[in-house]
């Protein structure tokens, strides 16, 4: 699941936040008050999105951004003047203050509904094999081409619908062929 951390230089901002966040339907894994604390409690997720002010206690957003790990996106909440100064790096959703509640919402969301997007894009690739294992279907195809003539495409089918029907992986499958017909 998508953390959201909540890090504003007053707790009962931060608070207020969260409870307009949860009231909305959207989970909140933490509130803070300092840069260190949203780092530390980051490190601790998979991936998420950072509520965070401009400036606080011990850094700025920037420095939030640049310590925090890969999956995760910084929403800045700051005034007009700062966001429109040019002074914020690329790659920072914005809104400013004061927030308007649908925007401020629909806005976490859509972050949160973009990381899951790309999740289980990244989770439907699929796993590249190690030298290892492609050679073992290598040596499995070439078997069923020498032993049963088939063409490699054959064999590669033969090994994928062999790897279905019996609920296990590619590998494990050419393993199986290995082993019945050298043994």
């Amino acid at each position: 699941m998508t953390g959201v951390i909540v890090v504003l230089p007053k707790i009962d901002d931060a608070r207020n936040i969260k409870n307009l966040l949860v009231r909305n339907g959207i989970a909140v894994s933490g509130i803070c008050t300092t840069g260190a604390q949203a780092i530390a409690l980051a490190d601790n997720l998979d991936d998420g999105v950072v509520v965070c002010g401009y400036k606080l206690a011990d850094m700025l957003y920037s420095q939030i951004q640049e310590c925090i790990p890969p999956g995760f996106e910084i929403l800045l909440l700051a005034s007009h003047h700062i966001i429109g100064s040019g002074m914020i790096h690329s790659g920072i959703m914005c809104l400013s203050m004061p927030l308007k509640v649908h925007d401020f919402v629909n806005t976490v969301d859509m972050m949160i509904q973009g990381m899951e997007r790309r999740r289980r894009r990244q989770k439907a690739k699929p796993k590249e094999r190690s030298g290892k294992e492609a050679g073992l279907i290598k040596e499995a195809k070439e078997l069923l081409m020498n032993r049963n003539h088939m063409t490699e495409e054959e064999a590669y089918r033969y090994i994928q619908k062999c790897s279905m029907d019996s609920g296990t992986n590619m590998v494990e499958t050419a393993q199986m062929i290995l082993a019945m017909m050298k043994g």
